[in-house]
């Protein structure tokens, strides 16, 4: 989940990001990206610079720029919120990120403007007059790369009104929180544990070409394997396997491959470690060829999930299919 923020002056989006950060949200703000580049550049931290840099930012690099360098630092097993989201680009730039919302916090001008003053801040406007104007300057500018506030609070998701108190906006954001997760879609069990396999594929050693397997009972795993020279061989990344090093074509020299593949891997691995995998399901990130699906059905494997098809493996599939094994293909 990652929940960015975006409103005017005063309105209390850090309260909002305080709060959240209190409940597990890891924090990112796009000022910071601008303050970072004004230390650089050996300047003040004020206001004014703080908008200028991040025109010019914007201007040099895209419009997007300041939120595709947070985006870098984003992990997809945390929950974020986002702060200081001041251009319509920045916020289109989040909303390609899956799970993301924009809130605008919002608050009347003369609240806004009296927490501005009890805040005490050396660049703050000290008149209300003056407050207006830097709204103005804040809200719309001509120039299509500068600061866009007005245009970026018409892109979000929910507003959250903070005028009372802060267990009221507490409240609010709880509600939000709540709607959000409800409507985030989590990944089946097919892409569950084919996502699982991808990863445990990062393992293999082949020069050639990354599969694994995942062999899966009751919705658990029980078994892993990725391919790989043997246990006790030197890595195929070493030099372990010469049909691999040699760049052989694909489809040639088989015979002389050290490799074993992901599936014989996974099905081994259970034999070696003395567990049952009769009417287990097996994903692959490749279907299986004709070796590995002969060791599949012998094995009592009842389901074959697959993400790419295997080029040599029309054969094997024919034969999963004759043997009553249910073959699926499934894209992530």
């Amino acid at each position: 989940m990652i929940i960015g923020l975006t409103g005017k002056n005063g309105s209390g989006k850090g309260e909002v990001a305080r709060f959240l950060k209190e409940r597990g949200f890891e924090y990112h703000s796009l000022s910071d990206v601008v303050r970072e580049e004004l230390k650089k550049c050996k300047k003040p931290i004020t206001r004014d610079h703080l908008i200028a840099r991040g025109n010019e930012l914007r201007k040099k690099f895209g419009s997007g720029v300041l939120a595709k360098r947070i985006l870098d630092e984003l992990e997809v097993d945390k929950h974020y919120v986002i702060d200081s989201i001041r251009h319509p680009e920045e916020a289109k730039t989040f909303k390609g990120k899956n799970g993301f919302v924009l809130l605008n916090v919002t608050a009347p001008e003369k609240v806004r403007f009296k927490r501005l003053k009890r805040r005490g801040r050396e660049n703050d406007p000290k008149t209300f007059t003056e407050f207006k104007k830097l709204e103005l300057r804040e809200g719309k500018s001509a120039v299509g790369s500068d600061q866009q506030l007005n245009r970026t609070i018409q892109l979000a998701d929910y507003t959250v009104e903070n005028a009372g108190t802060l267990e009221s906006l507490g409240n609010q954001i709880t509600k939000i929180v709540m709607e959000i997760a409800q409507k985030k879609k989590r990944p089946n069990w097919d892409e569950y544990f084919l996502g699982i396999a991808k990863v445990v594929a990062l393992r293999s050693n082949c020069v050639k070409r990354k599969v694994a397997a995942v062999i899966v009972k009751d919705k658990r795993i029980i078994s892993t394997g990725y391919n790989g020279t043997p246990r006790g061989v030197k890595n195929c990344s070493e030099g372990g396997c010469p049909r691999c090093n040699q760049m052989a074509s694909s489809g040639t020299k088989l015979d002389e491959c050290l490799c074993s593949h992901g599936e014989e891997n996974a099905i081994t691995q259970s034999a070696y470690h003395g567990v049952n995998i009769k009417d287990a399901t097996l994903y692959t990130t490749y279907s299986p060829c004709l070796l590995c699906t002969k060791m599949i059905i012998n094995s009592g494997i009842r389901e074959v999930v697959f993400n790419v098809d295997y080029p040599l493996a029309s054969v094997a599939k024919k034969l999963l299919e004759e043997s009553g094994i249910t073959v699926r293909k499934v894209k992530i």
